[in-house]
């Protein structure tokens, strides 16, 4: 996928004034909130869980080599393989591989991240092979040639009139006068069409949610059945997981089960919850026949012990996203990459360099509802302050915004100066705002009073406010 992250700016210039993009932003926005907020009040131990899954992932990250060593074994044990891909590239050939040894002509998928994250897709069209997503969502935005815009609902940016356009455009074995009126209409023509790429497919590639060290299982949590069909018709599966995916036991995941659907969807648990252990054994009535594991790092290693490495406790429930405010006005594709929202603005800087993506830790509010609703606790408003420092450090923040914040520096180092300008400037903007309580225009602030009013003081600093006892 094309790293667009630089273009963000004019990424979301664009998101803006796109009426499709807006209208379907404004379905969701209220949508994925007040589901949450339900299942969390029926669930008194919410708050205790989070703590508990947040703890299960940070003994597992202090040990992480230890469980993958106990996984491999167990995988291994099972009859199935586990390959190691330092880099996008390894992974991408890995899979390559296993297929061209199969003689694979075509793969079903299951919705995965990180095979977004490699370009799988191109890879395997590249060699000659069909990819046929089988996630709704995802199966959408391919016949659009578009990337994902949410980690749980690749889709949402669209309306249905444009599904059901690109429906027609797609299936054009289909009745011309069929009627597409209802999403269940769309849902059902999707289940046709895929129905015979399950049969027909001869490698079938799924992400992980989990991967559990205690019996070498990999666990998927989805809500369509496309996720079994795809590991089980097919003679090879291929799990395609991250580094941070580890969990020790069953009864850990479990825990962490608790939490994330509730946050992701608002439901008590997915439809499916699906545990994979190896390929067929003899009894089995079905299952590949071949099972192999890919485990990626692509710079997930270097983010242990450094001030990111929280952002590895991330279960990918997609709730700081559905929360932010950001993200309900621009969507996802403006982020420019596979990770949008809050966790993309601290996940692709670490991945593509802060170069390409520094402004996404920008594009906060800093409102804290990220990491108010996240349930693995992770602090993600601190992480983007950290990348906006490295930003900083390496010179890379425009030299208006760096000559301000050094001017600003200046002044709070010296208390009385810092004092005597803020009461200058508080009442010099009442003077601007001519008592219509707010500024429209304002000179070296074009930046912000181009798109909004800046509200003018109603009355003085806090400072002043304070030492006179008028703060209450």
């Amino acid at each position: 996928m094309e790293i667009r992250s630089p273009q963000f700016k004019n990424n979301a210039r664009e998101a803006l004034v796109d009426e499709n993009l807006q209208s379907a932003l404004g379905k969701m926005r209220t949508g994925f909130t007040s589901k949450r907020a339900e299942a969390r009040a029926r669930l008194p131990e919410f708050d205790d869980l989070r703590d508990q899954a947040r703890d299960i992932k940070d003994h597992t990250l202090a040990h992480l080599d230890l469980y993958y060593e106990a996984y491999e074994e167990k995988v291994t044990a099972a009859g199935g393989h586990v390959h190691w891909a330092r880099t996008a590239g390894d992974a991408r050939d890995i899979i390559l591989q296993i297929c061209q040894d199969e003689n694979a002509k075509l793969v079903t998928k299951g919705k995965s991240m990180i095979a977004e994250e490699v370009a799988l897709n191109d890879h395997l069209e590249e060699a000659g092979m069909e990819v046929a997503e089988t996630d709704l969502g995802e199966y959408i935005i391919q016949l659009r040639q578009e990337p994902p815009s949410h980690i749980i609902a690749p889709a949402v940016h669209l309306t249905r009139s444009q599904v059901e356009k690109s429906f027609r455009k797609s299936h054009t074995h289909l009745a011309d006068d069929r009627n597409l009126d209802e999403v269940s209409s769309l849902v059902n023509e999707a289940r046709q069409v895929l129905r015979q790429k399950y049969i027909d497919a001869d490698v079938g590639i799924t992400g992980a949610n989990f991967l559990i060290a205690e019996t070498g299982t990999s666990i998927i949590v989805t809500n369509e059945g496309n996720g079994d069909l795809t590991q089980t018709l097919p003679r090879v599966h291929i799990v395609l997981t991250s580094l941070e995916k580890m969990v020790p036991t069953l009864e850990d995941v479990s825990t962490i089960l608790r939490v994330l659907a509730r946050s992701a969807t608002g439901q008590e648990f997915s439809t499916y919850t699906t545990l994979s252990t190896g390929p067929r054994r003899e009894d089995d009535p079905d299952g590949p026949e071949e099972y192999h594991v890919v485990v990626l790092d692509n710079g997930r290693s270097a983010m242990i012990g450094s001030e990111f490495q929280d952002m590895l406790r991330c279960i990918r429930c997609g709730a700081c996203i559905n929360h932010c405010p950001v993200y309900h006005a621009i969507g996802g594709h403006s982020y420019g990459w596979v990770y949008p929202g809050p966790m993309g603005s601290v996940l692709t800087p670490t991945l593509v360099g802060i170069d390409k993506a520094g402004h996404l830790p920008n594009a906060s509010t800093f409102c804290g509802r990220c990491e108010a609703v996240c349930p693995m606790r992770i602090p993600l408003p601190k992480m983007m302050r950290h990348w906006r420092e490295r930003e900083f450090e390496r010179h890379l923040t425009p030299k208006l915004s760096r000559t301000a914040l050094g001017f600003w520096a200046f002044l709070a180092k010296r208390p009385a100066l810092y004092h005597l300008s803020n009461s200058v400037l508080v009442r010099l903007l009442r003077v601007l705002a001519f008592g219509r309580g707010a500024i429209g225009s304002l000179p070296l602030a074009s930046g912000w009073t181009r798109h909004r009013d800046l509200p003018a003081p109603e009355r003085n600093t806090f400072q002043e406010l304070w030492r006179s006892g008028g703060y209450e």
